[in-house]
């Protein structure tokens, strides 16, 4: 009995599990079967993989190949797995050796010639075999600058099939199309992947108050909305956020390069720690920005976003549908999709800031002179946005129009860096008050934290805010933390009556 083993890895969203290739190579009629719940691009393999071992020279048996892929409980989807099937049914075979692949992990698609392309989701599955103990991976060539993140790895690249075989022992009979040997080359003169840099906080003019804003928001991780009229910078505010916002730490910056892997987008970005920034269009779908797709759900902008921001440009245009399923996100830091073939689970913490001009034309503001609305069209403008959504945003504030511009010599505002050194203090004293609980952030404590902690004088503003119906309780929690972030942005161990009443102040949008 000839049976022939091979190690791959498969991915349910972001979690891996180990995939163990069998081939086995019985008599009967010429037929190739792979069984183990593989998906539509799984099945497909038997021609890509049949015609890719055959331009290896290598003599595909005229029996009965079966190729099973354990656990057969857990769906396998993608052609990842590829050149692991090949390498199973030429271990069958006996055109490698069978002890050749043990602990070795051997990833790739293969095409009809024999080339072996590159894959997605790979930082993941690197990341798993370390934790299982397997050090050797086998991987396709152009994925081997993404392989080079993850240390004490010993990460062989291969171009073809037939080196695979010649790695192994074997003799091969190959020639790397010209066109593969092209993009190899290509890939190899690019520059090393280019700093995910922000322009810098001081290019905004004016809108002082909104820097200062935008400063309080990254210290304490809070939701944020900003009102007014077109052209007063919201969305040149909103980009620069993350340059301000405190660097992400050695397990975000996996995390966040993991979700790049698996979205094919890492060598973009390489691994970096600065905070991602997602700004999908006003016409996107729900499935778009929570996740979808048939089978099992791919990751959406919601989880692209994860560790930075998720900005939503003209916040009012989105359709309610897909406003509404931020709701549930915001609060659990992640989100479930069920699909037919399982459900599927990614991170989503990221901080929601929206952008919104004050009615459908923009220039409903100070008098409102210029504003052609009708008065129900501005109702039905703002009414996507629903209570429970603005209710989960810590800061809603009003962008003014710049009175004027600066002159040259005149002093520019503060850089990024300056303020985010401060947030990076303020959030540092907010990581050391939290440690016990295991929060990084003033938005992450807890409101029986909140209640215990913070002074009676100040929380009987909280509670005239509460009983004038100007705060639900959610939000009587949230411009609490405001208030705790002011307090550690202005150095002080606790807030103030002042901070709480300013926490207050700012959870209120003036429209």
């Amino acid at each position: 009995m000839a049976i022939g083993s091979a190690l791959s890895v498969g991915l349910i969203g972001l979690k891996a599990f180990i995939v163990q290739v069998q081939a086995f190579i019985s008599p009967g009629l010429p037929y190739f079967s792979i069984i183990g719940l593989p998906d539509t691009s799984l099945s497909e393999a038997r021609e890509r993989v049949k015609s890719a071992c055959q331009a290896s020279g290598f003599s595909w048996p005229q029996t009965r190949v079966t190729v099973n892929m354990s656990p057969a409980s857990l769906p396998k989807r993608g052609s990842s797995h590829d050149l692991a099937i090949a390498a199973s049914v030429l271990c069958a075979a006996g055109a490698i050796g069978h002890d050749c692949l043990e602990d070795t992990i051997v990833l790739g698609e293969v095409n009809l010639d024999g080339s072996v392309l590159p894959i997605h989701g790979l930082l993941p599955i690197m990341l798993h075999a370390q934790e299982r103990g397997i050090r050797k991976v086998i991987i396709p060539y152009r994925n081997l600058d993404e392989a080079s993140m993850v240390e004490d790895m010993d990460a062989i690249g291969v171009r073809h099939v037939g080196e695979l075989i010649e790695l192994m022992g074997g003799n091969a009979s190959y020639t790397i199309p010209d066109l593969q040997l092209a993009e190899d080359a290509s890939a190899s003169e690019q520059a090393e992947v280019s700093e995910n840099g922000y322009a810098d906080m001081n290019e905004v003019l004016g809108q002082e108050h909104a820097k200062w804003t935008l400063q309080v928001a990254a210290a304490g991780g809070h939701n944020l909305i900003m009102t007014g009229p077109p052209g007063t910078g919201k969305t040149m505010l909103a980009s620069r956020l993350p340059g301000i916002m405190c660097p992400l730490e050695d397990t975000e910056q996996l995390e966040v390069a993991s979700i790049r892997s698996l979205c094919g987008t890492l060598s973009q970005y390489g691994i970096t720690d600065v905070p991602p920034f997602e700004a999908p269009h006003h016409t996107a779908s729900t499935a778009s920005l929570v996740g979808g797709g048939s089978g099992i759900a791919a990751p959406g902008a919601i989880t692209r976003a994860h560790r930075g921001i998720l900005f939503l440009d003209e916040a009012p245009e989105f359709s309610a549908r897909a406003l509404q399923t931020l709701r549930e996100p915001l609060e659990s830091g992640y989100v479930a999709l069920s699909r037919s073939k399982g459900s599927t689970y990614y991170p989503a913490a990221f901080q929601l800031v929206m952008a919104a001009n004050p009615c459908p034309c923009g220039y409903y503001y100070g008098t409102g002179e210029r504003c052609r609305c009708r008065e129900k069209d501005r109702m039905r403008y703002f009414s996507r946005l629903s209570g429970p959504v603005l209710d989960r945003v810590d800061i809603q504030m009003t962008v003014p129009p710049v009175p004027r511009i600066t002159v040259q010599h005149e002093p520019l505002g503060e850089s990024s860096a300056t303020i985010r050194a401060r947030v990076i203090r303020a959030r540092n004293a907010a990581k050391d008050r939290f440690q016990q609980f295991g929060w990084t952030c003033n938005a992450q404590a807890s409101g029986t934290w909140l209640h215990a902690n913070t002074s009676l004088k100040a929380m009987e503003l909280v509670n005239r805010a509460l009983s004038s119906q100007q705060l639900t309780l959610r939000g009587a929690d949230r411009a609490m933390r405001l208030a705790w972030t002011l307090a550690d942005l202005a150095g002080r161990i606790s807030p103030t009556e002042q901070d709480v009443h300013q926490g207050i102040e700012m959870r209120t949008r003036v429209s």
